[in-house]
C-alpha cells in the first residue's frame, strides 16, 4: 500500500513555523542541538540502583555457519524510576534489548516477531548488511492486524511490507566491532527507540581475541541515553498530536532531564582495581556527551572505534561522543584505592553525572594495552576519486521546510546517488548546526575536520561522524558485496524524523 507524503512537510508551511533556533527557544550554545524536556516525576538520587548488563541472547539452533535467533518486539511494564512504572517497547520486552554476541564470517539471522501495536523495521547500525535486511525505513514489520501507527495516523509505505513477523539476516563479514540495533521505522525512529527499541551486537574476530584485554565481567557494555518522565512514570516525549514527527518547539531535537545507562537512572557498579574495558554506546535521540571521570587519575585509552579496533592505542582525558557513536576504551581503575568513588560526568552539562564506579577490591590482572592493536592500514587518497558533496541544512524544498540533505527532503522514491561497488569514494559533509552523520552499509575513514587534519575523536574505522556547526568533514568510503537501496542520515532522531535523510543505490 502506498499513502501520501508524509505529515510533517506541510508543517512550516502550512503553519507558518520558522525553524531557527530562537524561535525554538534554545540556547544558542554549541554544544547541544536541541530542547530540553523536564520531567514531571520525582526524579530519584543518583547512584541509588546498582548498573544493570543485559543479557546475551542464545540461539534457538545453530547450523552449518549460522546461528538462528527468534525476538519478540512487546510491551512490558517495567520499573525504572523507583516506584513507578513505566510501559516500554523492548526486544524481547527488555530495556535496553537483548546483547548478540556473535562471530565475523558466521552469519546470524533473527526472526522479529511485532506484538506490539505499531509498525517496526529494524536496523543494524555498523552491519555489513544486504539491503533486505539492512531495515529501509519503508520495509515495514506491521503488528499482529497491520495496524498502522500512533494514533490512528498513517505511515507511508511502500517498501516490502510483512505482518507478524521478518527474518534479518547478517553476515557478519566484518572486524570485530561494537555494534547496536534499534528502530528504524519511517517518520517515528525518535519516539519508538526512546521508549526502548535499541540494543547491543558484538561481533568478536580472531584477531581481537589474541589480544590481552579486559574479557568477562570486566568488559562492560554501557548504553547511555537520556530520557524524561511523565508524572505517573511513563516515558514523556513530544509527539506531534495530528502529524507524524515531534511537536514544533523540539524540532531541532529532543534533550531530557534523566540520565539512563543500560535503562537504569544515574547507576553504580562496584569494580575491583583492575583495567576494564567499557564499550560505551550513544543513543540519545539528541544529547551529545563530553564523558570525564571526577577526579583523577583515570584517563580513557581508546583502542576502537564505530568500525572496530584502533591501529593503536590514544589516551583521551575526556570522550565527546554524538548520537550513535560508540567508543571501545580501557580505563585503569588500580590507580584507586578500595573504598574509592569515581563518578563518570558529562561536562557538556556542567559536569553532570552519568555513572558512579565504586572501587571494592584489589585483584589480580593479567591483561594490558599492546602498542600495536590491529593490522589495518590508513587508505590513502587515491587519485581520480569520485567526490560527493551532502549538505545537511534547515531548508525550503517544495514547501518542505524544515531539515534537509542537499535542500530536499527524503523521498523514498528519489536516489541521490548511485554508487559503485569497490571503488574509493570522497564524501564531504557540511552543516549548518550540529549533525551526527550516519551512512548505512559501509565504514569509512575521516580525512579532515574544518580543512585541517582529523579531530580528537576521529581515529579509525567509523560509520557516525559528528560533525559540529557550519563544519566540513570529509570522509573516505568504499562499499562492497552488496547492491541496493541504503540510507545516508542525520543521527539526531528529531531530524532524521522529519526528513533529514537520503536514498543512495550501490550499483
Amino acid at each position: 500500500m502506498k499513502l501520501s507524503r508524509r505529515g510533517f512537510l506541510a508543517v512550516a508551511g502550512g503553519t507558518g513555523v520558522a525553524l531557527t533556533l530562537t524561535d525554538c527557544g534554545l540556547d544558542p550554545s554549541p554544544s547541544q542541538a536541541g530542547e530540553l524536556l523536564r520531567s514531571e516525576a520525582p526524579l530519584p538520587e543518583p547512584f541509588q540502583v546498582p548498573l544493570p548488563i543485559p543479557p546475551v541472547k542464545k540461539p534457538v539452533r545453530t547450523g552449518a555457519g549460522a546461528d538462528y535467533y527468534r525476538v519478540v518486539q512487546q510491551k512490558a511494564s517495567v520499573e525504572i524510576l523507583p516506584g513507578l512504572k513505566t510501559e516500554i517497547l523492548g526486544y524481547d520486552g527488555l530495556l535496553p534489548g537483548p546483547t548478540f554476541d556473535v562471530r565475523s564470517g558466521r552469519t546470524t539471522v533473527i526472526e522479529q516477531v511485532n506484538r506490539l501495536d505499531v509498525p517496526t523495521a529494524v536496523h543494524l547500525h555498523g552491519g555489513h548488511t544486504p539491503a533486505a535486511s539492512d531495515g529501509w525505513p519503508l520495509d515495514l514489520l506491521m503488528p499482529p492486524g497491520g495496524h498502522e501507527g500512533h494514533s490512528g495516523h498513517h505511515t507511508m509505505t511502500g517498501g516490502d511490507v510483512k505482518t507478524g513477523s521478518r527474518r534479518y539476516t547478517y553476515p557478519n563479514t566484518q572486524r570485530a566491532a561494537t555494534l547496536w540495533y534499534h528502530d528504524h521505522r519511517m517518520d517515528y525512529t525518535a519516539p519508538q527507540v526512546y521508549r526502548g527499541l535499541f540494543g547491543f551486537h558484538l561481533v568478536r574476530d580472531d584477531e581481537e581475541d589474541r589480544l590481552p584485554l579486559p574479557a568477562g565481567d570486566r568488559e562492560l557494555p554501557l548504553v547511555i541515553a537520556d530520557r524524561a518522565f511523565a508524572e505517573d512514570g511513563s516515558f514523556l516525549y513530544p509527539q506531534a498530536k495530528d502529524r507524524p514527527g515531534v511537536e514544533s518547539a523540539y524540532m531541532e531535537g529532543v534533550i531530557a532531564d534523566v540520565t539512563l545507562v543500560n535503562g537504569a537512572p544515574w547507576p553504580v557498579h562496584e569494580v575491583a582495581a583492575v583495567r576494564y574495558r567499557l564499550r560505551i554506546l550513544n543513543a540519545a535521540n539528541a544529547r551529545r556527551y563530553e564523558l570525564a571521570f571526577d577526579k583523577g587519575p583515570a584517563k580513557f585509552v581508546q583502542i576502537g572505534s564505530d568500525g572496530g579496533l584502533l591501529d593503536a592505542p590514544i589516551e583521551h582525558d575526556t570522550l565527546v561522543i554524538a548520537p550513535a557513536e560508540r567508543f571501545d576504551v580501557i580505563v585503569d581503575f588500580s590507580q584507586y584505592q578500595p573504598g574509592d568513588e569515581v563518578t563518570l560526568v558529562n561536562k557538556l552539562d556542567g559536569d553532570t553525572n552519568v555513572l558512579r564506579f565504586k572501587v571494592a577490591r584489589k585483584a589480580a590482572d593479567d591483561t594490558r594495552i599492546p602498542a600495536r592493536l590491529s593490522t589495518y592500514a590508513v587508505v590513502p587518497e587515491p587519485a581520480g576519486i569520485v567526490r560527493r558533496k551532502w549538505k545537511f541544512s534547515r531548508g525550503d524544498a517544495g514547501g518542505h521546510k524544515g531539515w534537509t540533505i542537499n535542500g530536499k527532503a527524503f523521498d523514498p522514491e528519489v536516489m541521490q546517488a548511485q554508487v559503485k561497488l569497490d571503488q574509493y569514494e570522497l564524501w564531504s559533509f557540511v552543516t549548518d548546526v550540529h549533525h551526527p552523520v550516519h551512512v548505512h552499509l559501509a565504514p569509512f575513514q575521516v580525512l579532515s575536520r574544518g580543512g585541517g587534519g582529523i579531530g580528537a575523536y576521529d581515529a579509525g574505522w567509523k560509520d557516525t561522524v559528528d560533525v559540529r556547526p557550519a563544519e566540513v568533514v570529509d570522509v573516505l568510503v568504499k562499499f562492497t558485496a552488496h547492491k541496493g537501496k541504503y540510507l545516508i542520515h542525520c543521527h539526531n532522531l528529531e531530524h532524521e524524523d522529519m526528513a533529514m535523510m537520503a536514498g543512495f543505490e550501490t550499483i
